[in-house]
Formats: C-alpha cells, structure tokens, sequence
C-alpha cells in the first residue's frame, strides 16, 4: 500500500521509510507543510502520516483543511506532544490515531494496518470477503478455508481491490499504489497479475470494466 509521510526529521524520515517497506508499504515523503497537496484529487493514498511541527506551520492546520474539504484518506497523527489535551484535540481534528514520539516502527505499522482495516470495514486481522480471506501481515490468503498460493505483487494487487470490495479501482490508482517508492507499474504487468489471479481464485471474482480497471466482486 502507498502512503504520505509528512516530517520534516531527515533520520526519522529516512528510518520511516526503509521500516515500512519492509511492512508492505511504500511511501512518498514531505517535510514542510507548503509541499503537501492542496487537492487529493488522482492522489491515491491509502493512509497520511503527519506530524504536528513542521518548519513551516502546524500539522493541525493540515488536518482540519482537509477534513473540512472532505478528504477521507486515514490520517494518523506523530508527534513528540504528549499531553492529553494534544491527543484530544487531534482527534476531535478529524485524525483516526496518534503515537507520540519516540515509537517504535513496529507499533506504528499496527496501528497503520489497524486504521486501513477499519476504513475496509474489516473488524479482525484478517480480511473477510465472501469466502475468500487475506491476512495482510503475513500475506496469506484462503479461499473456502484452502490456501491459496499467491506472489507477494498477487496478494498486493488483491489487497488493494479488497479495501473496496464492490467498487472499481483504476488501472493508474492500482499502478501507483503496487510499486515499492512509488514509481508506476505498466498498466500490461496488471493485466498479467490479474489474469493470474483469476486462475487461483476464479474468474467471476475479478470484473473488468473495460476502459477503467478492475472491481472484486464478493462472492
């Protein structure tokens, strides 16, 4: 999954990247609030990491703009703040969580696959769709209760369709969101994984929508 970091430490930023790609996220990095998108419009980020003191301004500033111009991407704030009131004000600002500083990495990709699961309307650790199950730490995935043995782009690819089930994903938001940095995958190389994907898990499963790009249909 792709995500927004926002923070302007060079060490932290660098460490928060390398951490979370081995997580499964990849990542594009921001350190001043006046570089952070004024529209999320072809954007395709599955959660925002902000911090409150940026260079520039406060990330609170950032969260209550976006939050008033309905921008709904999970937003989890980080912040060396601790008091009570901080954590309050953040989220009654719209964001979906807060971790104070110092954490470790770990604890920050649970509550960052905690969020994504919620904002998929999935209540545990794995992911339920019909009778096909993903669990997105370990990469596994089960259809009717039997394994299925998919690639880690596969199960990648999957994930992204199962955060909306139902609705259809594009062909571009897909590209960016599979490639580790952020860089596009070719719109062949998805056709390839989803043709694949049809083979492990049935045809009826995956919908074209010719022109746009896929939809996974609960089964």
């Amino acid at each position: 999954m792709h995500i927004l970091i926002i923070e302007d430490d060079l060490d932290l930023g660098r460490a928060l990247q390398k951490a979370l790609r081995l997580e499964g996220f990849s990542s594009e990095w921001l350190r001043q609030a006046v570089d952070a998108p004024r529209s999320f419009e072809g954007l395709h980020y599955a959660c925002i990491l902000l911090d409150l003191s940026l260079p520039d301004g406060d990330g609170k500033t950032l969260l209550a703009r976006w939050r008033s111009e309905g921008v709904a991407i999970p937003i989890i704030i980080m912040t060396a703040r601790g008091a009570l009131e901080e954590r309050i004000a953040g989220l009654d600002g719209g964001a979906d969580d807060f971790i104070v500083k110092p954490f470790a990495t770990v604890e920050l990709a649970s509550r960052m696959r905690a969020v994504l699961r919620r904002y998929a309307q999935q209540s545990t650790q794995v992911w339920t769709i019909g009778d096909l199950e993903l669990e997105p730490k370990s990469y596994l995935a089960r259809l009717a209760g039997n394994p299925v043995d998919l690639s880690r782009r596969e199960f990648q690819l999957m994930l992204e369709l199962a955060r909306e089930p139902g609705v259809v994903v594009s062909k571009s938001a897909l590209s960016e969101r599979l490639e580790p940095l952020g860089e596009p995958v070719n719109f062949g190389a998805i056709d390839v994984h989803i043709f694949n994907l049809r083979g492990k898990i049935g045809g009826h499963r995956i919908r074209t929508v010719r022109g746009v790009g896929y939809m996974l249909v609960p089964c």
